[in-house]
Parts: C-alpha cells; structure tokens; sequence
C-alpha cells in the first residue's frame, strides 16, 4: 500500500505526515509538493518525495502514480484559484487510478452558506463524480486560526469580532490532523463525512478560557462588520484579506459552523485536546517567538 499527502510542507499536512510516520512504514509513505527541497527533512527519514503542482496538472500525473490512498489538502487562495486547482488535483487522481481520496473539506459544506464552502462543496462533487471511494473530513476551525488575534490580545488589545453569538468547534490542529491520518492508514473510511469539531463555543466562552490562559482579563469588542473591517485595516491586514475576514465573521455569526458532531472524537479514539491545554501551547509558542 502506498499513501500521498499533497501539502506536506505546511502546517497541516507536515502533521499528517509526523502522525503518519508512527503507525505506517516511511517506505510506503509519499508527499506531493510544490516545492520539494522544502521536504528534504522528511525524504531524509524515508518518505518518497514527489513534485506535484495543482497549478501544473502534467506534475500531478507523476505525483500520484502509483498511489493506493491519497489525502488532497485544500489550497489556499480565492475561491476561483482554488477551484481549479482542486479540479486539477482529483482529475489527476483519476487518470492515475488512485484507490481512495481524502480531502480536508468544511462544515456542512454541502448547505454551507459560509462563502468559503463554495470550494469545498464543488471539490466534494468532483471527487464524488470520479467514482473513486472518499471520504471528506468536514475541518469545523483551527485554533491556529486565532493565532494573529491571540497576539493582539497578549500586546494588550481586546479581542475584536463581529461574530456575535455565533458558535465555532475550535479544536487543535494536531487533533484534525490525527484524524486524517487515522482515515488515511485505517479501514472501514470508504464513502463516508465526518463533521470533525470541537465543542461548540461562542467568541466569549472561547476568551474566557484564553483570560485563565494568559491570567489577565480581555475585553471582548463586539463590533458591526464595517467596524470589524476597519479595525482590521487599522491593524495592518492587508486590503485583499479583508473580505475574507469579515465573511468569516459573518459566517459564525449566523450559525454556519454550528453542526453537533463527535466524530473528531470517534476518529481519535480519544478525547479532544482541551482548549486550555492547546491554547497553552500556542500561546508560549508566540511568546518565544517575541
């Protein structure tokens, strides 16, 4: 059996593959990257490094050759860029007669209105239009996603959304990459969705963990999505991000990341990372990187 994680230099898919490497031989284990120096680290341990560019469709023909189970990480970018590479990604996998795909998709992404979903909604039916056996890992939100508000807050900043009383799954990333790498490497995972989550929390139950955290009081800032805007410019986003953000923020704030689920539980065979303990961990990250 030989398993590919495309994106396996970043910070997703470098866990997958840390987590792969305890359970299943290097030798059966490859990664597609753009940029295959940057894996030099892991061929050295003895994972196959291969060159697979989603924006490069005649490279992902290579890449995935020969490949039993493949897991696809989303890109980054615009919704139109990431379309297309997507496309490029399981239209390949096809012609490489790839045995079973995995793909990191969103909550609900089939009746999401959050307009990231868009993506993943089309990705989920092109996968599902190859006949290949999947199964989507329906990521809810990365603690990590926090990381730039955390460091705003640790400065002495309030915590600023406009999210409302909207709820997200917060979970670390660690825990979602383990679970993609339990489908990855297990049996049983063929057609199937998971909703993969933590406990559903709203913006001030999450800064209520982060105040006993960081032992110092943060004011929540509730804010309209204009106002969120501007503060966001005012702290340096760039512009193009923006919109992103605030869409986002408007996403929570009417409920689109609010599925019940514990399959990320299911999947780990364990209980969740508690939030305070990852929180824990991020925030003396950033602090040794001051």
């Amino acid at each position: 059996m030989k398993i590919l994680v495309t994106g396996a230099t970043g910070k997703l898919g470098a866990k997958v593959v840390e987590t792969l490497l305890k359970s299943v031989p290097a030798s059966q284990l490859a990664v597609s990257v753009r940029n295959p120096e940057k894996a030099e680290g892991l061929q050295a341990q003895g994972v196959e490094v291969r060159h697979g560019d989603f924006d490069r469709p005649e490279t992902l023909d290579s890449a995935f050759a020969g490949i039993d189970r493949l897991l696809i990480i989303s890109t980054d970018g615009d919704n139109e860029t990431r379309i297309r590479q997507h496309s490029n990604a399981v239209a390949a996998a096809q012609r490489a007669g790839v045995g079973f795909i995995a793909y990191t998709s969103a909550t609900n992404a089939s009746e999401s209105s959050l307009f990231l979903a868009v993506v993943h909604r089309v990705t989920e039916e092109a996968i599902i239009q190859t006949g290949i056996p999947y199964s989507f890992l329906r990521n809810n939100w990365y603690l990590e996603n926090e990381i730039g508000t955390l460091q705003g807050v640790m400065a002495g900043a309030p915590w600023v959304t406009s999210a409302g009383n909207g709820k997200a799954g917060w979970a670390a990333q660690q825990d979602y990459a383990e679970a993609g790498a339990a489908v990855l490497a297990g049996y049983g995972h063929e057609n199937t969705i998971y909703e993969l989550s933590g406990k559903l929390m709203t913006q001030e139950e999450l800064v209520s963990v982060i105040e006993t955290v960081l032992g110092k009081e943060v004011p929540v800032q509730q804010v309209d999505d204009a106002k969120y805007a501007e503060i966001m410019l005012g702290a340096g986003v760039p512009d193009f991000v923006i919109p992103i953000l605030v869409g986002i923020q408007q996403g929570i704030r009417e409920g689109a990341l609010e599925i019940e689920s514990n399959d990320l539980e299911k999947l780990l065979g364990r209980p969740l990372t508690p939030i305070s303990e990852a929180l824990t961990q991020i925030v003396n990250e950033i602090s040794q990187s001051i």
